[in-house]
């Protein structure tokens, strides 16, 4: 793809049409751009689009399309080819940095964004000039440059957070202390000195202000792996600024920048190095009274989020990303003081909480927002450690928390008017979701129907924490690790929770609102049975969502718990009545096949997985609306997306385990094709467990002579793949797969096709894999095919007894006998780059497992053998009668002390002897 005029003007239609509302413009264009993103300048046709081009919504166009192939490509995923061609690669880092920061400040975050994902992958090693890049920048006196600069040090630094200590880590952020810390800290101090010069100019105080809040954010990823010998010297004078800074009228001061300080108090306080710049009574009572008291306060932009960018609000206030307001800032703030000084602060702030609250009796339209206050504070004060699965684990003892909620969340939420006061109903919701595990369970059911009664609340947070709140309870445990609310609990209130829910998506602002669909998701895993009279009308609700949605899916984590709350509707209803599928199916397929004929990506493997749930439900044959698929299953262009395979290797699965007759006899044509699925699959160290999934159903169900032409093909490509690149996780697979197919075809059926590939391989595979690698194999269901496969070998396979395999009889069950009493060998090779199975690269639609589609574990020789140990001692004792004294000689002589026992234990168990 050359860097032609042509090609620029061809990539800005195409880039135009992608902007188009219309999905029969929109979705080509998408698929056209997608299919020639691997084309060698195609990123450098982007940038200099956004750098040439007279259009500015091209541009910005032009640059979210950058970042985005940046994110699906820029990493290099072993065993797959490199995306970017090396030049691109050289090209594109000689110029990135240059280029944002000339740009205007809309793409300079684009491509900030895309300078930190590269950085992930290629800093420091492959990038090593980067920080000098950055760093000579600092002295241009351009705040645009320099915020550009400090803007993409955020976005690099800030992983520093979040990582897991290590000797590479802390080697990395010294790289970076290093250039970094001095020109950061004197920027700092230029920037403090700039604000007293320019006090009255609002405009550059502005951006000044945006230059101190980055830095702040920067100071605060730089030490958050406590390396403090780089800041130590400095601390006390940062701090002094910031306390300074922050107890002036703040009114006039940027929200970010109030917010960034106090986090950097906040971050401070919890360290044990920095307790004593703390110690002293008046800056702890300064600090409560003028710093974290007036941030507490419901702010008139906060009133304005609430009313008017609702999904902002909840998505900053309960999934924590509120980390730049000023009331997070102020909350974490009295949580790292109250790490040292817990009860001087409960003390001073239990005075004001009363306050707050008899201001609010006095009248309480116009003083709520001193409730609220006190909400926060107490929450605040009484949360020691809390986690989002499980709410608060360790409270403040210092607060009565159950006091405070029947005396004051309580009646807000027993109030007829579901519409009054809706910030002050947040807030009781949210004390109940904060302080599930602290408040007994009385009331808290006693809290559910008041909830259910929210669900009708007009305004969108009021409904959303009412709907995420149940959802909470619903998934909370009690002692015995059963859900604390049973389904006779929330029995009485089932109609009327479900009719709510439902309802609550066709309010204004949340037809697609995750909290609700994660709430009826919920709500079906509790109650079970109870939902099976309302199914009829709640599938239909959900298939005409599901066909909404389709059209434009936007809300992946809506569109997850839509899938989940479909298969619970399937696994329930017909769990009591199987018989019940065909309406599930007659609901379901033409919004299926609409999204498959549409290739909706985002929703076909989703769509692949209720299948399964569907397919594996019918207990005789296939029906033959599912065989009119299956060819299209194995077309190349499916298994291309990554997120597709884990969802159609199941479906493949439940073909072969429901119609393997069907499927030989009437698409025989077709085996060919499985079996290059399996091909390709094996192929990929990221994928090859897939392919040995595929592959031990198709020798599990198919009828033998169907596959008898391909099976020395297969071993053939395997020992390949053995050769070529050899894994734990493949050795793990390999094992499970030639014990399965030792059971299945017989123990000589195995040696002879070793041995017809090559004379004595049998020999070598039992020596160089079996015997050493067997330890490896994990899961129950998994040791046990592999325990019968060995037994087979051991006493089902005449060249073991008669020929020089026989040398290797005694340590084959030496390892057998280990694979029963050792602790499993977890040990991968150093050298070994070991691809975790959930690993998907780049930026395709990620595969997304359904809890309530999975597949039931299934144990191919469960009703053959029981138990494995007694199967041995029993195979081992028919071996005996056939050849007298043989066993005994070869068990006494060869095999350890230790072994020896624990076989005399199966032998007695048995009730057996070897003769």
């Amino acid at each position: 793809m050359e860097l032609s005029d042509a090609n620029l003007q061809t990539l800005t239609e195409y880039l135009k049409k992608t902007l188009d509302p219309d999905p029969a413009i929109r979705r080509p264009a998408e698929k056209f751009l997608e299919s020639v993103e691997g084309n060698q300048n195609y990123p450098l046709l982007l940038l200099t689009l956004l750098e040439k081009s007279q259009d500015n919504v091209i541009k910005v166009c032009a640059s979210v399309t950058f970042k985005n192939y940046i994110k699906r490509n820029w990493r290099i995923v072993e065993d797959e080819p490199n995306k970017i061609c090396e030049a691109d690669r050289v090209a594109i880092k000689a110029n990135i940095v240059h280029l944002m920061l000339s740009s205007p400040e809309q793409i300079q975050k684009q491509l900030s964004d895309a300078i930190s994902i590269i950085g992930r992958e290629d800093f420091p090693q492959k990038w090593p000039d980067l920080l000098t890049e950055m760093v000579n920048r600092f002295q241009s006196g351009d705040f645009h440059v320099i915020n550009g600069v400090l803007r993409t040090a955020h976005s690099l630094f800030k992983r520093y957070r979040h990582e897991f200590k290590s000797n590479e880590l802390w080697t990395e952020i010294k790289l970076v202390l290093d250039a970094f810390a001095l020109p950061l800290t004197n920027l700092f101090k230029a920037t403090i000195e700039l604000c007293s010069t320019h006090a009255n100019d609002a405009s550059a105080l502005r951006i000044l202000f945006s230059s101190l809040i980055l830095i702040s954010k920067l100071f605060y990823s730089l030490n958050f792996q406590d390396l403090p010998e780089f800041f130590e010297d400095n601390m006390e004078t940062w701090m002094n600024n910031f306390h300074t800074l922050l107890t002036l009228d703040n009114k006039l001061l940027q929200t970010d920048l109030v917010s960034n300080a106090i986090q950097f108090l906040a971050s401070v306080c919890e360290r044990p190095h920095y307790k004593n710049l703390f110690e002293d009574q008046n800056t702890l009572t300064s600090i409560c009274e003028k710093v974290i008291v007036p941030n507490m306060e419901f702010r008139a932009a906060d009133e304005e989020a609430f009313e008017d960018n609702s999904e902002e609000y909840i998505r900053r206030d309960l999934e924590g990303s509120d980390i730049d307001t000023r009331r997070r800032a102020a909350c974490d703030l009295v949580r790292g003081l109250c790490k040292f000084f817990e009860g001087p602060v409960t003390g001073i702030f239990s005075g004001y909480v009363n306050s707050m609250l008899q201001e609010y009796a006095k009248n309480p339209s116009v003083n709520w927002k001193h409730k609220d206050a006190a909400i926060y504070l107490v929450t605040s004060l009484a949360s020691k450690a809390q986690t989002q699965k499980h709410g608060i684990t360790q409270a403040n003892e210092l607060v009565n928390l159950t006091e405070f909620f029947v005396n004051h969340i309580l009646p807000d939420l027993k109030s007829a008017n579901v519409n009054e006061f809706p910030v002050l109903k947040a807030d009781g919701i949210k004390y109940i979701m904060i302080f599930r595990n602290q408040v007994p369970k009385e009331h808290l059911l006693v809290s559910i129907p008041l909830l259910i009664n929210h669900l009708q609340a007009e305004s969108i947070v009021v409904h959303t924490y009412a709907a995420h709140a149940l959802e909470r309870l619903f998934t909370m445990r009690g002692p015995n690790s059963a859900t604390l609310f049973t389904a006779a609990e929330i029995a009485p209130f089932v109609e009327i929770l479900l009719t709510n829910l439902f309802k609550a998506l066709t309010l204004p602002g949340s037809s697609e609102n995750e909290y609700i669909m994660k709430a009826i998701m919920r709500s079906f895993s509790l109650l079970q049975e109870a939902i099976i009279p309302y199914i009829p009308t709640l599938i239909t609700q959900l298939t005409q969502k599901l066909l909404a949605v389709s059209k434009n899916p936007s809300k992946p984590h809506f569109n997850h718990y839509m899938f989940e709350a479909i298969c619970l509707s399937i696994r329930i209803t017909c769990k009591s009545n199987p018989a019940a599928v065909v309406n599930f199916e007659e609901a379901l397929f033409l919004v299926f096949t609409e999204i498959l004929q549409n290739d909706v990506q985002e929703f076909i493997p989703y769509v692949f997985q209720v299948m399964s749930l569907l397919l594996e439900t019918h207990k005789n044959d296939i029906p033959s609306s599912y065989m009119a698929l299956f060819p299209h299953l194995l077309q190349p262009v499916l298994w291309e997306r990554t997120g597709n395979i884990p969802a159609l290797v199941r479906l493949l699965q439940a073909f072969l385990e429901r119609g393997s007759n069907t499927i030989a006899s009437a698409a025989a044509d077709k085996i060919p094709g499985l079996l290059g699925v399996f091909q390709k699959l094996i192929a990929s160290k990221a994928n090859d467990h897939q392919g040995f999934y595929l592959l031990n159903s198709i020798i599990e169900h198919m009828p033998p002579e169907s596959v008898d032409q391909y099976r020395k093909q297969i071993f053939i490509l395997l020992f390949q793949r053995l050769q070529n690149s050899k894994t734990t996780k493949f050795i793990k697979s390999f094992l499970v797969f030639i014990n399965l197919y030792c059971i299945k075809y017989g123990a000589l059926a195995l040696q002879e096709i070793f041995d017809g590939i090559q004379p004595k391989m049998f020999g070598m595979v039992l020596e160089k894999i079996i015997i050493p690698e067997i330890q490896k194999v994990s899961g129950n269901v998994e040791k046990k095919i592999c325990a019968v496969g060995i037994t087979k070998l051991l006493t089902e396979c005449p060249p073991m007894m008669d020929t020089e395999y026989t040398k290797l009889w005694t340590p084959l069950l030496q390892s057998l006998i280990g694979l029963f009493e050792l602790p499993e060998d977890d040990t991968i090779p150093d050298e070994e780059h070991f691809i975790d199975i959930e690993d998907t690269p780049g930026y395709q639609t990620a595969f997304s497992q359904l809890a309530f589609a999975g597949k039931k574990e299934h144990d191919p020789v469960g009703q053959m053998v029981n138990n494995p140990k007694i199967h041995l001692a029993q195979s081992l004792h028919k071996l005996s009668t056939a050849c007298p004294g043989r066993v005994p000689s070869m068990v006494s002589t060869s095999l350890n002390a230790e072994a020896l026992q624990y076989l005399q234990g199966y032998l007695q168990a048995a009730s057996v002897t070897l003769l």
